[in-house]
C-alpha cells in the first residue's frame, strides 16, 4: 500500500479486497513505527478511527451506500476543529481547548465516510514557514530528518510524505500548504478564496486563509476537492456555486495551452532551482504548451504587503485569546489586567508575539495610512496584474520556493524566513487557486516543487492540468518503493 493512491485504497475497500479496519490498522502501525522520529502527529484518534472503520465494514456487508472517501484515513492540521477533540493550533495557549463543534470540512469528510485519524503539528497559529514555531514538538522532513518539512502545515505534509496517512488537510495563508508540499514531495493545493469553507478554522488572516488538501497524487487532491469544495452558509465568504467535478474532467493533452512565465519576477532564481524550473517548462513545451512571458513584477512588493496585512488581521483575530474566553489562564495573575497580560506572555511564542506587535503597530493611530491602507492599495494592484496576465494565458507557472528544504535551525533571521514565501504569498493576496506539484529531486535527494496558478474560480483547470503534468515530470519515477531505511533507522 506504500505508494498506492488514496483512490486505489478506497476502491479496494469498495470491491471487498480490504476491510476498513485493516486499512486503518495499516496506517496506525506506520504512525507507531515511524512518527516518533518524524513528529507529524500531535494526537491520533485510534479508538474513534477503528470504531468508524468497523461501522463502514458493516455498511459494506449490508450493501448500504458508501461515500466518496470510504475507509480513507485523513489527518487534520491542528487549527481545524474536530468536535470534542483538543485543537492546540501548535500553541501552549490552547492545550486545554476542546472543540465544541465540527468544522465544515470535518463534517463533509465524515459525511463521505472519511475517517479522521489524527491532528497534525503546525507552526503556532499558522505563523511560520518551517513548523519550527510549534510550541509542542519538532517535525522533521521524511526525506531527510535533519531538514524542515516547511510550514505552517508541516505536520500534514510530513504525514502524507511519510505515508502515515494518504490524505491530509492544511491551511494556506501565504503558502502554508504549497511550501510544505514542495519541501516534502507531495501535492499541495490552495483553492480559490471562498471555495472551501473556513467555518471551524482558527483564524490567522481572515482575508487570506484557505483550507487545502495534501496528497501523494493529484487525483487524490481532486477527490478531496469534490468533497470539501462546496458552499457553506456558515461562512460569509463562501462562494455561492455548486461543487465542481474534477475527476471526470482530467486532460489527455495540454496541446495549445498558454502558460505564462513572469521572468522579471523570477530573475533572481538561481542554481538548481532555476534548472529544475526550466526543465519543467521544457516538459510543458514537449507536450504542446505555449510559453509566453507575463509581467508580474508587482509581486516584488508582495512579501511587504503580505506581512503588513496578515499581521494586522492576526493582531485583531488573536485578541480573543486573553486567558478568559479561550485557553490557559496564568496562575500568576492577581488582577484582571494581569490575567490578560500574563496569560498572553506565557501562552504565545516569540513569532506570534512578533507578528501581533507588528500588526498592532501598522494599525495604530498615525501609521494606519502609511502602512495598512497603502498595503491594501498595492494588493489591489497585484490583483489587477494577475487579471491582466490571465488575459494573455491560461495558467501561470513559477517555482514554489527559491530553495529546497533547509536544515532545521539553519535560518534564525525572521526576514530570511519570511522570504521563503516569496513565490506563494501573491496567490493569497489575489485570492486565486494554485497547486504545488512535485517536480524533481536535487543532487542531495530533496524534492523541489512546481507551482501552477490559475484565475479566480479556475480550480478545475489548475487541478486537471496538474494531473496531466504529474505524469510527465521526473519526480514520480523518483518516489521510493518504501521508506528510506537510512532516514528511519
Amino acid at each position: 500500500m506504500f505508494n498506492q493512491s488514496a483512490i486505489e485504497t478506497r476502491n479496494q475497500f469498495l470491491n471487498g479486497e480490504r476491510t476498513a479496519v485493516s486499512i486503518i490498522n495499516y496506517y496506525l502501525a506506520r504512525i507507531k513505527a515511524f512518527d516518533a522520529k518524524i513528529g507529524a502527529f500531535l494526537t491520533t484518534f485510534e479508538e474513534k478511527a477503528l470504531a468508524q472503520a468497523e461501522k463502514l465494514d458493516k455498511k459494506r456487508t449490508q450493501g448500504l451506500p458508501l461515500g466518496k472517501l470510504a475507509a480513507l484515513p485523513i489527518a487534520l492540521k491542528d487549527n481545524i476543529l474536530f468536535k470534542d477533540e483538543i485543537a492546540t493550533c501548535g500553541s501552549k495557549f490552547l492545550t486545554n481547548y476542546r472543540a465544541p463543534y465540527h468544522s465544515t470540512v470535518a463534517k463533509l469528510l465524515i459525511e463521505e465516510d472519511g475517517i479522521i485519524i489524527g491532528k497534525t503539528n503546525m507552526d503556532e497559529f499558522a505563523m511560520g514557514s518551517s513548523t519550527e514555531n510549534s510550541a509542542l514538538q519538532k517535525t522533521s522532513n521524511p526525506w531527510n530528518l535533519k531538514c524542515t518539512p516547511g510550514g505552517s502545515s508541516g505536520g500534514s505534509a510530513a504525514a502524507v510524505a511519510g505515508r502515515l496517512c494518504p490524505l491530509a488537510l492544511g491551511s494556506d495563508t501565504g503558502g502554508s500548504v504549497r511550501l510544505p508540499g514542495a519541501f516534502c514531495g507531495v501535492v499541495g493545493y490552495k483553492p480559490t478564496y471562498g471555495r472551501v469553507s473556513r467555518y471551524g478554522l482558527v483564524a490567522y488572516g481572515s482575508s487570506l486563509d484557505q483550507i487545502g488538501p495534501l496528497s501523494v497524487y493529484t487525483a487524490d487532491t481532486a477527490l478531496m476537492m469534490e468533497v470539501i469544495g462546496r458552499h457553506c452558509v456558515k461562512d460569509s465568504t463562501s462562494i455561492q456555486e455548486s461543487p465542481q467535478d474534477y475527476l471526470s474532467q482530467f486532460k489527455t493533452s495540454i496541446q495549445g495551452m498558454k502558460i505564462g512565465i513572469p521572468w522579471q519576477f523570477l530573475e533572481n532564481l538561481k542554481d538548481e532551482s532555476r534548472q529544475s524550473f526550466n526543465q519543467a517548462l521544457e516538459r510543458m513545451k514537449d507536450q504542446g504548451a505555449e510559453l509566453i512571458e507575463v509581467d508580474l513584477s508587482i509581486l516584488n512588493y508582495a512579501i511587504a504587503v503580505y506581512y503588513i496585512l496578515a499581521t494586522a488581521e492576526a493582531s485583531t483575530n488573536l485578541a480573543r485569546f486573553d486567558g478568559i474566553r479561550y485557553g490557559q489562564r496564568s496562575s500568576r495573575a492577581k488582577t484582571l489586567e494581569e490575567v490578560y497580560d500574563f496569560s498572553k506572555e506565557e501562552g504565545f511564542g516569540p513569532e506570534v508575539k512578533r507578528r501581533i506587535m507588528l500588526g498592532t503597530y501598522v494599525l495604530s493611530a498615525g501609521y494606519q495610512d502609511a502602512y495598512y491602507r497603502k498595503a491594501q492599495k498595492v494588493r489591489t494592484l497585484i490583483l489587477r496584474s494577475f487579471k491582466e496576465a490571465f488575459s494573455k494565458c491560461d495558467l501561470i507557472a513559477t517555482p514554489v520556493s527559491p530553495f529546497p528544504a533547509f536544515e532545521i535551525g539553519s535560518i534564525q533571521d525572521p526576514v530570511q524566513m519570511y522570504l521563503q514565501d516569496i513565490y506563494t504569498v501573491g496567490v493569497n493576496l489575489a485570492g486565486i487557486p494554485a497547486v504545488s506539484l512535485p517536480n524533481q529531486l536535487t543532487k542531495e535527494g530533496m524534492p523541489m516543487g512546481l507551482q501552477l496558478i490559475g484565475p479566480q474560480k479556475a480550480d478545475q483547470l489548475v487541478i486537471t492540468t496538474a494531473q496531466f503534468l504529474e505524469k510527465h515530470l521526473p519526480f514520480q519515477q523518483a518516489i521510493p518503493n518504501d521508506v528510506n531505511k537510512e532516514v528511519y533507522s
